[in-house]
């Protein structure tokens, strides 16, 4: 049994976000806000708590677009800069809070962000000038304020990267392939918001064409592209793709209800 929970979409753009720096192409030049993509992440909101997978470079910018006015906890997909650089937009959070935002993630993750953000972790820094966090590493599923969340192990060119489950929804962000163990955990899914970086092939992410490949031999019903680059202008791409497919974007809301 899954209680009701929401999925918002932070960011729906690759590492360098879209528009990209210098670049003059149609679609970073596009007046589309579907096509002003920043660094990815989700929301998932439930009994009145917010959960941030993954802190992007753009958090601070995301956090002021959306409202957000509280975090109760953090999910790391892994340590990738565009994953995690917005690390320290968790300290207006946690002071407000008046406590430690407890933050998950694999054990390689975890020591990643604690080498490059030592300051944080450190009891000689003043507590104003940084982010009061709890680093938990995930060893199985979870249970964050009643939702159960099913980590999901996935392949992103040499490196391990976690993907997440609840109920009958899945983020797999970051991967280019799935390992068989994970695609045991990904039977019965409805909706799949999943890396689909352009249409050409790349050696870390999946394309959109594989993507797709990929969540129809696991039978989703909706499958929603997104850590999407430049290559991609959504008006045009969002009419080539198949009935079962669809672009995520920035601001876009899912709600899912009991089951």
């Amino acid at each position: 049994m899954s209680a009701g929970f929401s999925v918002r979409v932070l960011g729906s753009g690759t590492s360098t976000g879209v528009p990209t720096l210098g670049c003059e192409c149609p679609v970073c030049t596009s007046d589309s806000p579907r096509n002003h993509r920043t660094r990815c992440s989700i929301l998932l909101q439930h009994r009145g708590r917010h959960i941030l997978i993954d802190t992007a470079t753009d958090l601070r910018q995301q956090a002021l677009r959306e409202g957000i006015g509280h975090i109760e906890a953090v999910l790391y997909t892994h340590s990738h800069a565009d994953h995690v650089n917005g690390i320290d937009d968790l300290r207006a959070f946690s002071m407000k809070n008046g406590g430690a935002i407890p933050i998950h993630g694999s054990t390689v993750t975890i020591d990643s962000i604690r080498r490059a953000f030592r300051y944080i972790f450190d009891d000689a820094v003043a507590s104003g000038y940084r982010p009061n966090l709890e680093t938990h590493i995930i060893d199985g599923p979870l249970n964050l304020f009643g939702l159960r969340i099913q980590p999901v192990p996935l392949l992103h060119g040499h490196n391990l990267c976690l993907g997440y489950r609840i109920g009958p929804f899945a983020y797999l962000t970051d991967c280019h392939a799935i390992p068989d163990g994970s695609k045991r955990l990904l039977q019965h899914l409805d909706t799949v918001i999943i890396d689909g970086l352009r249409f050409r092939p790349h050696t870390t992410h999946f394309n959109i064409p594989a993507a797709i490949e990929a969540m129809r031999e696991l039978g989703v019903r909706r499958i929603i592209l997104t850590h999407l680059n430049h290559d991609v202008d959504h008006e045009r791409h969002s009419r080539e793709l198949p009935p079962d497919a669809e672009l995520a974007y920035d601001g876009m809301r899912l709600e899912f209800g009991e089951e």
